[in-house]
């Protein structure tokens, strides 16, 4: 309540330029991605650190792979000398759980939002979108788009974003993309469109901290 009702009035305080609460979601998630962006670099560059520190950890398992605490203190030991927190690269996800449950509230319960329309077959931003319905055998299949397009966007997110995991885990993650989507299918189109939204700009961001990065090297 905390988050969501803040989150309802700017909306409404939008909308009365926007007219459109779809609008007011994107603004909504582009405000959010610039006051979390210095954030996002820090974390990017965590990930980077972790990625290039991977080799000597690989050697660290191999070495102590029959005693896990000494494991740990190794590893913690390298994390402390090279200024690396491991948790690093987490935590623009973990602040903005709050921010999606907050949404999620928003859009299930306030009504300003209830049959609120965006553009195209979006129509009802409270509940989720339905371009058309497969029937077989007596069942409809509704072939939604925008959660198809947010799995697409996590993809390329993926790839994107450096990884100090091992082969296994790294092929693990590939599933996580397939997760999103099937779990997004059945949620409101405004949650949906705010994780896409949201995809996309750190998809750009990403772009923009690897070429300056890039640059500065």
């Amino acid at each position: 309540d905390i988050i969501a009702k803040p989150l309802i009035l700017g909306m409404k305080y939008s909308n009365k330029i926007t007219h459109n609460y779809g609008i007011d979601i994107i603004l909504l998630t582009i405000l959010i991605k610039i006051i979390f962006y210095p954030l996002s670099v820090k974390s990017y560059q965590s990930m980077k650190r972790m990625q290039k520190l991977q080799p000597k950890i690989m050697k660290l398992k191999e070495q102590y792979k029959d005693d896990k605490q000494k494991l740990n203190q190794e590893m913690m030991e390298i994390y402390k000398r090279e200024g690396v927190n491991p948790m690093g690269g987490c935590l623009p996800m973990i602040i903005q759980i709050p921010v999606f449950f907050a949404l999620y509230k928003a859009l299930s319960g306030a009504i300003e939002l209830r049959h609120a329309p965006f553009m195209f077959w979006i129509n009802d931003l409270s509940a989720p979108e339905d371009l058309f319905t497969f029937h077989v055998a007596g069942y409809g299949l509704p072939l939604r788009i925008l959660p198809l397009i947010m799995g697409i966007t996590q993809v390329i997110q993926q790839k994107m974003t450096p990884t100090s995991a091992d082969p296994m885990q790294e092929k693990l993650m590939l599933f996580m993309p397939i997760f999103f989507t099937f779990l997004f299918w059945g949620f409101p189109s405004g949650l949906v469109l705010y994780w896409l939204v949201n995809n996309v700009i750190s998809i750009a961001q990403q772009y923009y901290i690897n070429k300056k990065m890039k640059v500065v090297r």
